[in-house]
Parts: structure tokens; C-alpha cells; sequence
């Protein structure tokens, strides 16, 4: 395992760290150029950021011990990867919403946003990265790997290059280096800043994961290598990383939520790591985790009370009709929206018999049709479970 679990609390562990500073370059503009990182000196956590780390990860350990408890985790797994995805995605200006992928991943609507493209992306990257964790490690060619498979023939691709390390100046805000809210290091020190994380993802650390993963995404945003999608590509990362910690026995745990919600502070943050704010980084890191963690666990609550609400009055139906039904509802949890074909697709039914599936999930409150006003192709959705998330 390449991603140490070794937590000793040591508050001298770290003194005061300094991350970078803003370098003229030649060009006449300034870039940021980041330390050595970590420096030898480290950085100095406080006694109550120490104890915020505890309680964030006795929260995951909760979260993880209530989600072994579902029957039907790997559904509810497939919610919780298509809404961080849209949730990240957002974060860069994606219009497109949860509705709107899910949708598309059914194939049950031909009107949606062309941004849509941008969450199937992820959706597919974040599932690439996984499969790719099991035979290779977080590494540096990891990440360039990963990143191809976001930007590859995405819609927003914007000659992002995918997979390969800028070789021009990329900058954040303003309409040019010159004048932009913050400009991530130049081309040529991309390997040195980019090796020095390597080393710190698989070094062995004697500090809270949690904390670990929030300096990697930091110093990651900070480096920003690609020309098009570090944004994603980083917060990707935390959820890998989460992963392979250990922590939970399932990825069930996805901050880009927490992001959204709050942009403005989260780009706020970011900036204050790299002015120093290293502390106030993490805390702000924590509180997602700890915000995520609680709302996974409410949302773990209210969806054991749904299924079981549900098989009730499934089983309230007559034998056959109750056999039939069985066999659709735990396949709502990972595809809330459907129509009659993908009803066909997942039970073999004929075109009548899932039609009957349908009616009889209407008037049960399992599902109601999406748009009221369509004549044709009707679709519908799964609507109290889709809520939750």
C-alpha cells in the first residue's frame, strides 16, 4: 500500500510552512512558484485542528460500518458517483444537472443540455481510476492517465491536450497572465513540483490522512499541469485517495457537494494555502468532510427507510404481480429515471408487461412520470429516492 496509515498526533510535527511565492518572470508577469514540498521544516498544526481531524475520521468510521448495512450498496454506490460528477462539474460551469445525466445514462431523453457530455466524462474517469488502482499505483502517470480519460473528445476539451503536462503558461481569472487572479507555476517547473507530490502521495506519514489527502488537492490546484480540467482531475484525487487510505471499506464519501455549495469560500481557501493559509485550508477541508459525512449518513438512513417502505408495498401485491416487481425496484436504486424499454432491458419483459410494471409502481408512489404534458415516450422517475441525493 502506497498511501501510509500510520497516525501519530504530534503537534511540533510540523512548524510554520511556507508553500510558494510569487516569481517575476521574464515574460514581465509574475508566476507562482511553490517550495519544496513538503519542506523539511513542515508545518505547525494546531491542538484543535488536530482534534477536528479525529472527529472527521470517527465520522467516516461510522459511515462506513452504517453503509455496509444496505443491501444494495453498489446502486446506491452509482448515485453518489453521478452526483459528485455533476457536482464537480458544476463547480467549472457545467449547466447540466444529476436529472440530466441520469437521464442520458438511460437513454430516455434526446432534449438535454450538451454539457451533459461533461459529467459522463467524469463519470467514466472516476470509474477508469478505480479499475486502474487495483494493478497501479497513485503515481504522477496516474494522474496524466486519468486526466486523458476526462478530456478525451469531451465537449470542453478546448485543446486541453488530455493526458499531457502543459508546455505553455496556463493562468486562473483575467484575460491574461498579466492581470489574472493567480498564475500556477511555468511550464519548466511542472516535474520538479509534480515529483516532489509523488514523493509525499507515497511517502509514509505520521499525520492524519485527512489532512494528507487536503494538502495533496491544495498543492495539486497549486501546480495546475494542464492546460484544461485540473479542477476535476484534482478532486478526482481526493476520492482516490480516500480509497486507498482505507478508511472506508467503499467509496462513499465524495466532497464536490460540499465545494459547490460553497465556491466562493472553496476558491477562497485555495488561495489562502497559497498565501500561507495552511491551517485555514485544512479546516475548511475538515468541514467537508465532516458536512459529507453526516449527510451520507442521514442520506444512508433515509434510504434503508424508503427501500423497506417500498418492498412493503410490494410485497401487498398478489403473488405474481409481487414476483415481477421484486425484480425492478432494487434496480431503481442505481437508475432512478427509466421508461418502458429500459424496464424490457433489465427484466425481459415484453413491451406490454413492462408497461404493467410501470402502471402498477404509479399507483403503488414508487414512481411518477416525469413530464405530465408528453404523449409519447413517456419516462419516469423514482421521485422520494431521487430526492435524497
Amino acid at each position: 500500500m502506497l498511501f501510509s496509515l500510520h497516525i501519530v498526533y504530534n503537534v511540533n510535527y510540523f512548524p510554520n510552512m511556507k508553500i510558494g511565492a510569487n516569481q517575476r518572470q521574464s515574460q514581465g508577469f509574475s508566476a507562482f512558484i511553490p517550495e519544496h514540498f513538503p519542506p523539511k521544516s513542515g508545518w505547525n498544526l494546531s491542538p484543535p485542528l488536530l482534534q477536528k481531524g479525529i472527529k472527521a475520521t470517527q465520522l467516516i468510521g461510522k459511515l462506513d460500518g452504517i453503509t455496509q448495512l444496505l443491501p444494495d450498496i453498489d446502486f446506491f454506490l452509482l448515485m453518489y458517483i453521478r452526483k459528485d460528477a455533476a457536482d464537480s462539474s458544476q463547480i467549472e460551469g457545467t449547466r447540466a444537472t444529476l436529472a440530466d445525466a441520469i437521464a442520458a445514462e438511460a437513454n430516455v431523453d434526446s432534449n438535454l443540455p450538451d454539457d451533459v457530455d461533461d459529467i459522463l466524462h467524469y463519470i467514466d474517469a472516476l470509474n477508469y481510476g478505480h479499475e486502474r488502482l487495483e494493478q497501479f499505483p497513485l503515481s504522477i502517470r496516474f494522474i496524466k492517465e486519468l486526466h486523458k480519460e476526462l478530456m478525451t473528445e469531451a465537449r470542453s476539451n478546448h485543446h486541453s491536450n488530455p493526458g499531457e503536462f502543459r508546455t505553455s503558461q496556463n493562468w486562473i481569472g483575467g484575460t491574461s497572465p498579466s492581470n489574472a487572479a493567480f498564475v500556477p507555476p511555468p511550464p519548466h517547473e511542472i516535474n520538479r513540483t509534480l515529483g516532489d507530490l509523488e514523493n509525499f502521495m507515497r511517502k509514509e506519514s505520521y499525520i492524519n490522512p485527512l489532512i494528507k489527502i487536503a494538502l495533496i488537492h491544495a498543492q495539486f490546484e497549486t501546480i495546475h499541469p494542464f492546460l484544461d480540467g485540473n479542477g476535476r482531475t484534482g478532486r478526482l484525487l481526493i476520492t482516490f485517495c480516500l480509497s486507498l487510505s482505507e478508511l472506508l471499506e467503499r467509496p462513499v464519501l465524495f466532497l464536490s457537494s460540499f465545494f459547490q455549495e460553497n465556491k466562493k469560500l472553496y476558491y477562497e481557501k485555495l488561495q489562502g494555502y497559497r498565501d500561507n493559509e495552511v491551517e485555514q485550508w485544512i479546516d475548511f477541508f475538515l468541514d467537508g468532510i465532516i458536512d459529507t459525512a453526516e449527510e451520507a449518513i442521514s442520506t444512508v438512513r433515509q434510504i434503508t427507510h424508503i427501500r423497506e417502505e417500498d418492498i412493503l408495498k410490494i410485497q401487498s401485491l398478489g403473488k405474481r404481480e409481487s414476483e415481477s416487481s421484486i425484480k425492478v425496484l432494487p434496480r431503481l436504486f442505481g437508475l432512478p429515471i427509466v421508461n418502458a424499454a429500459k424496464i424490457q432491458e433489465w427484466t425481459g419483459f415484453t413491451r406490454a408487461g413492462a408497461g404493467k410494471v410501470i402502471k402498477r409502481f404509479v399507483e403503488l408512489g414508487i414512481l411518477e412520470q416525469r413530464n405530465k404534458n408528453e404523449k409519447y415516450s413517456h419516462s419516469y422517475i423514482y421521485r422520494k429516492y431521487f430526492d435524497v441525493f
